[in-house]
């Protein structure tokens, strides 16, 4: 890979870590980790919905009992002010990440063709 390109993709994680967006997902991310109930719950809400992804991957489906499991957790972690705002951050991240591969693999897609196209 050129060089170039290389130093090209660390300013634009130095661009990223210096974001606005990044910066609210930091400090909500640090009060998630300063708050013991608040980090017991997201973990245990998260290793949950592994579990559940794991299962999916190979090829089992959850059982009534462990989705609403998981449908309860969702509701009480995103009544945790704190856990919301963070969750509504990591989305809000997740969008500009996508965006940025948009953009990143469009010259991919014009020598290819997009993978719709296909």
């Amino acid at each position: 890979m050129s060089t170039n390109i290389q130093e090209q993709a660390q300013e634009l994680a130095t661009a990223l870590r210096n974001s606005e967006e990044f910066q609210q997902l930091k400090q909500l991310h640090e009060d998630v980790e300063n708050d013991e109930v608040a980090k017991r719950m997201l973990d245990n809400f998260r290793e949950l919905q592994m579990s559940l992804q794991q299962k999916q991957m190979q090829g089992e489906q959850p059982s009534e009992e462990e989705i609403t499991q998981a449908q309860k957790q969702f509701e009480m972690v995103q009544q945790h002010e704190t856990i919301s705002k963070l969750m509504e951050e990591e989305q809000k991240m997740s969008t500009i990440i996508g965006d940025l591969n948009k953009v990143i693999t469009e010259p991919l897609e014009e020598l290819y063709g997009s993978p719709e196209e296909q």
